[in-house]
């Protein structure tokens, strides 16, 4: 049998990729019988039926690290998640549930502030650095002037990686940029509303380089954090870490509680724009745990 990855699904035929090429694969009846369902990212076994015209047999899925519902893929390494520094314009309250929701799945995460050259004023650097101070790697970009690209493509060798951002940040524009020939698809941005059109119907794998693959889908398509625990939110803000356990009360919440080791950090290794976050963010859960 072949080694391979599925990099993609479409009206029962799986596309896979080994060492020997892309096959079209069918699958096996039992996993339908056993309810498991093929997903891109998989890694899986597949016997060959026809070489010539490259059919399959996909036989054996091998167990996934992760499983992420939108987008559907499986065995995801890091999520990138891109933002304009203009046009549109960054708003890090949305970049913050992104992260929420790639921390709830233990992703890796790369931020990316792309169109770097449209802000004359350079305001994007504050944001990178509020962002670099809470632990993360931020790589500011401009796809069109080809800025950050070469630190960009580092970070996508050897992985799967899924990009995820709001309509009209320029995600399949940095990836045609960081590997040419690839040729993404690419919205409009509309300038009236600001907002671009989603240019991807269903999660893809593209193949960039050797055991290199980008999700080719919207990102995570649902903001909605309700099914996050309130108490658990804490956990998914990483500036918080070193301090959590370290409060006086056992199962503290960090904001109506006295002798908070974290809220003594506010101002100081916790910046107070991401702790106001926090709160709004623990208080929208309980609202909705209320309801």
């Amino acid at each position: 049998m072949l080694d391979g990855v599925i990099l993609k699904g479409i009206g029962g035929f799986y596309y896979v990729d080994t060492k020997n090429g892309v096959y079209e694969c069918r699958a096996r009846g039992i996993f339908r019988k056993e309810g498991i369902r093929p997903t891109v990212g998989d890694f899986v076994q597949i016997s060959v039926l026809d070489e010539e015209k490259r059919k399959g047999s996909l036989d054996v899925i091998l167990q996934r690290r992760n499983e992420l519902i939108r987008p559907r893929v499986a065995n995801v390494d890091q999520a990138v998640i891109v933002f304009a520094a203009k046009s549109p314009n960054m708003n890090l309250e949305l970049l913050d549930r992104f992260l929420l929701l790639a921390e709830e799945q233990e992703l890796d995460i790369v931020i990316v502030i792309n169109k770097i050259d449209r802000d004359k004023q350079k305001k994007y650097e504050d944001a990178a650095a509020l962002y670099r101070a809470a632990g993360y790697l931020v790589i500011c970009t401009s796809a069109e002037k080809k800025e950050g690209i070469a630190e960009l493509r580092k970070v996508l060798e050897h992985k799967i990686s899924v990009f995820a951002g709001p309509s009209g940040v320029g995600k399949s524009s940095l990836i045609n940029a960081a590997f040419p020939g690839v040729e993404l698809h690419t919205g409009e941005i509309s300038e009236k509303i600001q907002r671009g059109r989603h240019t991807t119907r269903h999660a893809e794998l593209i193949q960039m380089t050797n055991k290199s693959y980008v999700v080719d889908s919207p990102g995570f398509t649902s903001l909605y954090l309700n099914h996050i625990p309130a108490e658990k939110l804490q956990y998914y803000f990483r500036e918080f870490q070193p301090y959590v356990h370290a409060c006086y009360y056992h199962g503290c919440m960090h904001i109506n509680e006295p002798d908070c080791a974290v809220k003594a950090q506010i101002g100081k290794a916790i910046d107070s724009r991401r702790y106001r976050r926090y709160v709004a963010l623990y208080e929208e859960l309980e609202e909705e745990r209320r309801n």
